[in-house]
């Protein structure tokens, strides 16, 4: 079993930065493939960013293409999502995500380990 606990949410102005951390706790952590993931109000939820259980490869959303970066510190069991150019469209739910194995994924489906969200509120 893994925990994954989120922090860093808060409100941003359009335009600024946010940095999200996600702490990992229960399973060697250089073994797991992370996610973020956001739900929006009223919306499905969508993928944001991924990256490898070496750290070499990421996937973006279209939507934060440019402006999102994921990182991973293998000594400090954590993965970031550093948020920049913020706009209102941003604004959501955000999910840290895990799965087994090397690869990472933009599916939903594909992880199996869930933090409870940390909501992030961008402000025209």
């Amino acid at each position: 079993q893994v925990a994954l606990v989120e922090s860093g949410g808060g409100l941003a102005q359009a335009g600024g930065s946010l940095r999200l951390s996600c702490a990992a706790s229960g399973r060697t952590f250089s073994s797991l493939a992370l996610g973020w993931f956001r739900q929006a109000p009223g919306k499905e939820r969508e993928f944001v960013a991924a990256i490898s259980r070496g750290g070499g490869i990421t996937y973006y959303g279209d939507s934060v293409k440019g402006r999102f970066t994921i990182s991973r510190d293998n000594a400090k069991n954590t993965v970031n999502l550093q948020m920049n150019s913020l706009k209102p469209e941003d604004t959501a739910v955000y999910y840290c995500a895990a799965r087994d194995g090397t690869v990472a994924s933009s599916y939903e489906r594909a992880y199996d380990y869930w933090g409870q969200g940390t909501k992030v509120t961008v402000s025209s």
